[in-house]
């Protein structure tokens, strides 16, 4: 109950964080800066919510399932934007894998240099 209390009240946090903002920026973005910034600075470590961020991470399809079944609702949009949808999952993941391929390679780079020194 420990771990889920801290999960449960960085997410509140966050939640009044982006009510106080005066721009939109997502909650679930705040909470992540946040758990980080408490694990970084060792506010908070990762023995106090390893368990049940692992139960949390191993079960994520979970909670795709209700965003995934609400779909279905709007079929008939996607039917009519189905070739502009393609088009753009193709690119995007072209760009995706551009992007991840030369992250990889500046980082094997910097990984390399660094060796040298």
């Amino acid at each position: 109950m420990y771990q889920i209390a801290i999960i449960f009240s960085v997410c509140w946090i966050s939640q009044v964080i982006e009510a106080l903002l005066p721009f939109a920026f997502p909650a679930s973005v705040i909470g992540m800066v946040l758990l980080f910034l408490l694990l970084c600075t060792g506010a908070l470590r990762m023995e106090h919510i390893r368990e049940k961020s692992d139960f949390l991470l191993s079960n994520m399809a979970f909670f795709f399932v209700p965003a995934g079944v609400s779909i279905i609702n709007y079929a008939d949009v996607l039917r009519s934007s189905a070739v502009q949808l393609v088009i753009i999952c193709l690119v995007t993941t072209v760009l995706t894998f551009g992007a991840t391929a030369w992250s990889i390679r500046l980082t094997l780079h910097l990984m390399e240099r660094r060796g040298r020194k």
